[in-house]
């Protein structure tokens, strides 16, 4: 075997940049040119995983990372990893195992993947910010001096605030009727919203560093190339349905109430804090002026809001 890269969720949303980029810079890499990439998924034969088998110097393995083990690691010959977890409540009892299982087997370096920068504090009123920031604590503790890591902070991403613009469009094209347009973003706040890639991408330049020391207990802070407001998304609506949009929402979180009524086995008040996490992007905190000067100078954010939104239509 050879020195290993690990990807953990290879296929989800930041996973496959991850995959993709880390190919084409180990392949033109001076000093890790021998590495490896495994990429881990659920299943090997979704069309994503089936990709991601063909790319040269990859490696796709079936395994749940919540049962990741010390033996497994050092079985595969892993050195340095990716992993971009769930953000279920038991967050912190899965992500914090896997942290330790890379301790324990001599993992030399992780890259991992948190959320909005100004949510991650002790105190933050949605749960799974909370979880991030005891995340970084356990790794900041002297007892895992040993364990190099880089936690990646970032903004909202865009599939996830564009897909009810992407969603009209579509009903439009296809019925010509419209629904309700309903935005979690506020009608006038400026966000920074980022693209998937743009983080995967990223994380895989960090992940090929000749000595990633110089970016050791990092946080680095993500946005995309430039802010949009909620009613810009409107305005890039009516420019792809050639009319205006009839009702929209701004702020709407009903889409939590949905995740709160499909996950009863979960703390329904714990599910609901979760309509906190926009505050901080309402207030206007968390804009493209607040990416870190290390994203921009290694591996610059290139996608904006309008490009995302014509790449989820199929254009």
């Amino acid at each position: 075997m050879a020195p290993t890269i690990l990807v953990v969720g290879a296929t989800g949303n930041t996973g496959r940049s991850v995959v993709e980029t880390l190919s084409k810079l180990l392949s033109a890499s001076s000093t890790l040119s021998d590495h490896r990439v495994i990429a881990l998924t659920r299943t090997q034969n979704s069309p994503v995983a089936q990709h991601l088998a063909s790319i040269p110097g990859v490696k796709i393995l079936e395994k749940n990372w919540v049962d990741i083990t010390p033996a497994w690691l050092r079985e595969h010959e892993v050195v340095r990893a990716f992993i971009a977890s769930h953000n279920q409540p038991n967050q912190f009892a899965d992500e914090s195992t896997f942290h330790l299982a890379a301790l324990r087997a001599g993992v030399q370096y992780v890259v991992r993947i948190s959320t909005t920068a100004a949510n991650v504090h002790p105190d933050s009123d949605a749960y799974y910010p909370r979880s991030h920031w005891a995340i970084e604590a356990l790794l900041s503790s002297p007892e895992f001096k040993a364990l190099q890591w880089t936690s990646l902070q970032p903004n909202v991403f865009t599939n996830f605030w564009l897909a009810p613009a992407a969603e009209l469009i579509k009903q439009y094209r296809k019925t010509g009727t419209q629904h309700t347009l309903r935005l979690m973003a506020s009608q006038d706040a400026p966000v920074g919203v980022i693209d998937p890639d743009d983080v995967g991408a990223f994380a895989a330049h960090l992940l090929c560093q000749p000595d990633p020391a110089v970016h050791n207990r990092a946080r680095y802070v993500l946005n995309g190339p430039e802010d949009v407001t909620g009613e810009q998304i409107v305005k890039m609506v009516e420019q792809h349905i050639g009319t205006r949009v009839e009702s929209v929402s701004y702020k709407d979180l009903s889409i939590i109430d949905a995740m709160a009524a499909g996950a009863p086995q979960e703390s329904r008040s714990v599910v609901l804090s979760v309509k906190h996490a926009p505050e901080t992007a309402w207030d206007g905190k968390c804009t493209a002026s607040t990416t870190s000067k290390e994203v921009l100078e290694l591996a610059a954010p290139t996608r904006t809001a309008a490009a995302a939104l014509r790449a989820m239509l199929g254009e």
